[in-house]
């Protein structure tokens, strides 16, 4: 708490008190200053005068600045709501200009076994990587012990998802990103799959064949920010964004095995990549935690911001006097 915010309890409640609102709070304030001090002559003729000027000047500017910042924040996260939509319509139109003929057809023997080679190969390179200095993801360390309710669920991966046997899926708060492989014994183009989200269900295969995911999603996504790609013909990439900003999921579909969402590494989550608004959510529940650390009242408990919210909405005129503070 800073010097300033440690008299704020004493100025509500000293306004609160002054029936006609701020003028006669002025008042009050500057005949104190007149009986009990020389505020008015003591720093010679107009001093007085220029030191309100200068504390007024200082404190709307910095009113100024907040009301620009927010306007700021405000015009940012317009922007790249709109590049996501273009990249989308982009892709869209992409996808659209494959020729007819591109179907899904089997391998030859030849490039089945060369495509196979191939995996087998990063495979490795992944798995010696992993051994000279990565730490696998279920690793535990010797001191640590698990609750009963995240008993028997996964640890997460890198990106804080799950790796399956049939996809892999990575998450930050705002967003799921989901990468599912093509079989090996296929060529496909984009025509070739079948792509369907809705709010809570995922729906994700090649025509002709048993779906790959078909089910329902563990928490709600925005259909309409939501969008999906070919990467080199081998792999289908999607991006789910996330209603709730707020929550890390234990799984992507309810079919799946569950993560420790404990385990979660929060760092791939950059509050400079969320919009305004969802930005102060974070830094808010963030603040209430160190609060609750050092056994501090959280900013609900401390009710100050909704005392002055609340008289602003209903008193624009600035009029304390049906003001309550509790």
């Amino acid at each position: 708490m800073s010097e300033q915010e440690k008299f704020d309890g004493i100025l509500l409640a000293l306004a609160q008190q002054h029936e006609g609102g701020v003028p006669e709070l002025f008042e009050t304030l500057f005949s104190f200053l007149l009986r009990k001090t020389d505020f008015f002559i003591g720093g010679g003729p107009g001093a007085a005068r220029k030191l309100m000027l200068d504390k007024f000047q200082k404190y709307e500017d910095r009113a100024l600045d907040q009301q620009k910042k927010k306007e700021q924040e405000k015009v940012e996260a317009e922007r790249k709501r709109k590049e996501r939509i273009a990249r989308k319509q982009k892709e869209e139109q992409e996808q659209m200009q494959v020729e007819d003929d591109n179907r899904v057809t089997e391998l030859t023997d030849e490039e089945a076994e060369q495509l196979r080679r191939e995996m087998e190969e990063k495979a490795k390179i992944k798995d010696l990587v992993i051994e000279n200095g990565e730490e696998k993801s279920d690793k535990k360390s010797d001191d640590e012990e698990e609750d009963e309710a995240n008993k028997g669920k996964l640890a997460p991966n890198a990106g804080n998802g799950c790796d399956l046997p049939n996809y892999r899926w990575t998450q930050t708060l705002s967003e799921i990103e989901l990468k599912v492989p093509i079989p090996a014994n296929f060529k496909v183009k984009a025509r070739d799959l079948v792509v369907d989200f809705e709010k809570k269900h995922l729906k994700v295969g090649l025509k002709g064949h048993p779906p790959i995911i078909d089910g329902e999603l563990e928490h709600a996504i925005k259909k309409e920010d939501s969008c999906w790609i070919m990467d080199d013909n081998k792999t289908i990439g999607i991006t789910l964004e996330k209603v709730n900003k707020m929550e890390w999921w234990n799984r992507l579909v309810t079919t799946d095995p569950e993560i420790n969402t404990q385990k979660v590494n929060p760092e791939p989550s950059k509050l400079s990549d969320l919009d305004g608004e969802t930005r102060g959510l974070v830094e808010k529940m963030m603040y209430d935690q160190r609060q609750k650390e050092m056994g501090l009242p959280t900013s609900d408990e401390q009710k100050k911001q909704s005392v002055l919210q609340q008289f602003m909405q209903k008193h624009p005129e600035m009029d304390f006097s049906n003001c309550k503070f509790t």
